[in-house]
């Protein structure tokens, strides 16, 4: 069949494939993201949003952004109805739901195949329930890294070491104004934005960070003369998708968990590299005793805090079993007042 013969039933085909799509973009529902993104529409949270928006569209959703560098005028937004969808770091997702919110707790999740485990057992279908609460879902967790404590003087390795020293104290994170008090430390309110920045600037002597920020933060400016990062992760801390489930197709939130859960990996792999472009002077290696001495102080809190309500006494429990089943050795798997 020549070109010319064969060229009514090309128009057809084309035509054919072209109202298809129409048809298929008329039925996508569509809904506005509030991406919170430190950097703005160049930085990683938003372009990560863009590659999602594509596999958002294959199931069901024509995704929009509006996009804020600051967490808590992301949330407000989100809350007063401007969007639909959500993505939060862990701290302050924990309003939207306290279970996923504790993954942060302190000390509960001491290394990235922990989390792992605990993203993967999250992000199946069994835990579907424990995704939704009120309104709203979470659909994705994602992780940011471990929280080391960048101090001032190379001397800090303990609890005891922090008494009177001043330190970053988020207002979305009762925790750390806890650990403050219990420690002994001079509080200082802070937020996401500006903590990292009162450390550079030396107004205070410790604050917490991840790898991820030393770099584009200009950490090293705080750390000079004599400063360092206590080697032993204090928490973990994620980025979390949350959206209003009532406005999201049937099997949406579940394709999204697993996507998110299936990219951990090389999340982490982006993230341990950030780790190790930190120059090696600046690390500050501590005993296992220390260690001890920091867990024993990270478990003890997170008790406290459990009956406090700020952490899910289910949430602390599952991390326990993960904590256990990758150390059976632990104290805490025999011990009468584990979590």
């Amino acid at each position: 069949m020549s070109f010319l013969k064969r060229l009514p039933f090309i128009f057809i085909l084309t035509s054919l494939c072209l109202l298809s799509s129409y048809s298929h973009a008329k039925n996508l529902v569509p809904l506005t993201m509030c991406v919170f993104d430190f950097i703005g529409h160049d930085g990683p949270a938003h372009k990560a949003m863009k590659e999602y928006k594509i596999d958002a569209t294959r199931w069901g959703v024509d995704l929009s952004f509006k996009v804020y560098t600051d967490d808590r005028v992301a949330s407000e937004e989100f809350k007063n109805g401007v969007c639909d969808m959500l993505n939060l770091p862990g701290i302050r997702a924990r309003e939207y739901n306290d279970f996923t919110g504790s993954i942060n707790a302190v000390g509960a999740v001491p290394s990235y195949k922990h989390l792992g485990m605990i993203i993967k057992s999250l992000s199946s279908k069994r835990a579907t329930k424990l995704m939704r609460k009120g309104d709203y879902e979470v659909i994705g967790i994602s992780p940011i890294g471990a929280i080391f404590l960048f101090v001032n003087d190379k001397n800090i390795k303990v609890p005891e070491d922090m008494a009177g020293k001043r330190i970053t104290v988020l207002d979305t994170a009762p925790e750390t104004g806890y650990l403050a008090e219990r420690i002994g430390m001079t509080p200082v309110s802070s937020s996401i934005m500006n903590a990292l920045q009162k450390f550079n600037n030396h107004a205070v002597d410790i604050t917490g960070a991840p790898g991820l920020a030393y770099e584009p933060m200009e950490m090293y400016k705080g750390l000079e003369p004599n400063g360092g990062i206590i080697k032993w992760p204090s928490l973990q801390i994620t980025m979390q998708l949350i959206v209003r489930w009532k406005k999201i197709p049937e099997g949406f939130a579940q394709k999204s968990r697993e996507l998110i859960a299936n990219q951990y990996l090389a999340q982490i792999k982006i993230i341990e590299q950030s780790e190790d472009t930190i120059p090696e002077k600046y690390w500050i290696e501590i005993s296992d005793e220390a260690k001890n001495n920091w867990n024993e102080t990270f478990r003890e809190s997170r008790i406290a805090l459990r009956e406090r309500k700020v952490y899910n006494a289910k949430a602390l429990t599952l991390f326990r079993k993960v904590r256990c089943k990758v150390d059976p050795n632990l104290a805490e798997c025999t011990s009468k007042d584990r979590e």
